[in-house]
């Protein structure tokens, strides 16, 4: 049975401090859009505040979690046990996209590792806490995080990044405005 708390505190912090991984889920406003999830990883979760989290956002091929965030603000993050007791945590609230440019991005990538191509910081004031039993959710080992992202970002340098971004990141799936220009 699924079970709301008030705040990310004690053993839902915990549980959520002790996951490698996380999935972020989006949709636009429009029925016929696509929802998408995304899989994160590399140590890019942070509790501000016990109704407050940002992640880092790394640059990728895709623009969708940005895009209906910057449309409409709806975003979910899911922590799954892969390992020890089945458990299931979604974080449901209204995000917002801080960018390198903004004032705020300074203060807030002081939480995270400095890590090559980040892109921006999706900052979620969460609505509801909910967590649920995960017995449908299978046991994995975790072997440890991948290196393909930062090594290619390192490797092609920020202004090829920035470069690729403007590519690769303008305009979502459905065609809703990405970074801008």
């Amino acid at each position: 049975m699924a079970t709301k708390h008030p705040a990310v505190e004690g053993a839902i912090k915990e549980f959520i401090e002790g996951q490698q991984m996380f999935f972020v889920g989006s949709a636009p406003l429009d029925a016929k859009g696509h929802v998408n999830i995304s899989p994160k990883g590399l140590d890019t979760f942070r509790i501000l505040g016990p109704r407050t989290v940002a992640y880092l956002d790394l640059t990728g091929s895709g623009i969708e979690t940005v895009a209906h965030v910057k449309e409409n603000g709806r975003i979910v993050l899911m922590f799954c046990a892969f390992q020890g007791p089945p458990k299931i945590l979604r974080l449901y609230g209204h995000g917002r996209v801080v960018r390198p440019s903004e004032a705020e991005f300074a203060r807030l990538e002081n939480h995270f590792p400095a890590l090559a191509g980040i892109r921006s910081i999706i900052v979620v004031e969460l609505t509801d806490i909910i967590d649920s039993c995960g017995f449908g959710v299978p046991l994995f080992k975790y072997k440890g995080q991948r290196e393909q992202h930062t090594a290619w970002a390192s490797k092609i340098g920020p202004e090829a990044v920035k470069i690729y971004q403007h590519d690769k990141n303008q305009r979502s799936l459905d065609g809703l405005p990405g970074l801008s220009a």
